[in-house]
């Protein structure tokens, strides 16, 4: 096995259990308006929301654009008639949940013994920041770099680029990025020339052929493949 010299890390669904995150920032959400908050709204809610943010990544929406949205088609969706302040409550229920994927803790910890870590993120950058200090996971991570503040999404090569440049004495490919989205991490780091590990928890089929180096169900597979 190759030794790497940097991890970088995705954060929802790679480390930070986004959807049950999701879930109940959704439900605090809908309470403080009065709204009625059942399993078909959240599912709903779930699919407008992965479907926005596949188009940031493809560059043809912006963050605000997805804040101002998502609530918008759900409520037109359900025929409700949508408070203004919804979304800003929502971001600041979400920035408060920090769930975390099964074995992220251990993995994490055991890792920062052997490598410089960095978090890779298109999520909105004081919300990722807020939810990884709340989950214990921040003083691992040397940076953690968001397309917010890079200005450039997941998967550009512009992302990459930028994060790279960060890094000290980063070798592209004594590189590794770890992370949930095909789309975003795995066709990311393949263009950038960086080695990738999808973590595949439910066995998802790969039906684009994105190059993946080594693919892992659980987390704690890391311990051994590096």
């Amino acid at each position: 096995m190759k030794q790497y010299k940097v991890l970088l890390f995705d954060g929802d669904e790679t480390l930070l259990d986004f959807k049950e995150a999701e879930r109940q920032a959704l439900k605090d959400t809908f309470h403080v308006f009065g709204y009625a908050c059942d399993e078909k709204i959240l599912t709903r809610y779930h699919q407008i929301n992965h479907g926005l943010w596949r188009d940031f990544e493809r560059g043809r929406i912006t963050k605000v654009g997805i804040q101002n949205t998502r609530f918008q088609m759900l409520f037109d969706e359900f025929g409700l008639a949508q408070e203004e302040g919804i979304a800003p409550v929502f971001q600041k229920s979400l920035a408060e949940q920090a769930p975390l994927i099964e074995g992220a803790a251990r993995v994490i910890a055991g890792l920062y013994e052997k490598y410089p870590l960095y978090i890779v993120t298109n999520g909105v950058a004081s919300t990722q920041r807020n939810r990884l200090r709340l989950s214990g996971l921040a003083d691992y991570f040397q940076a953690v770099f968001t397309s917010e503040e890079i200005g450039y999404p997941k998967p550009t090569a512009e992302f990459f680029q930028r994060c790279f440049r960060q890094i000290p004495d980063l070798e592209v490919s004594k590189t590794l990025i770890i992370g949930d989205s095909l789309s975003a991490d795995m066709a990311g780091g393949a263009a950038a020339g960086i080695d990738t590990c999808w973590f595949n928890p439910k066995g998802a089929r790969n039906e684009e052929n994105i190059p993946i180096t080594m693919e892992i169900r659980q987390l704690t597979e890391l311990m051994n493949l590096l």
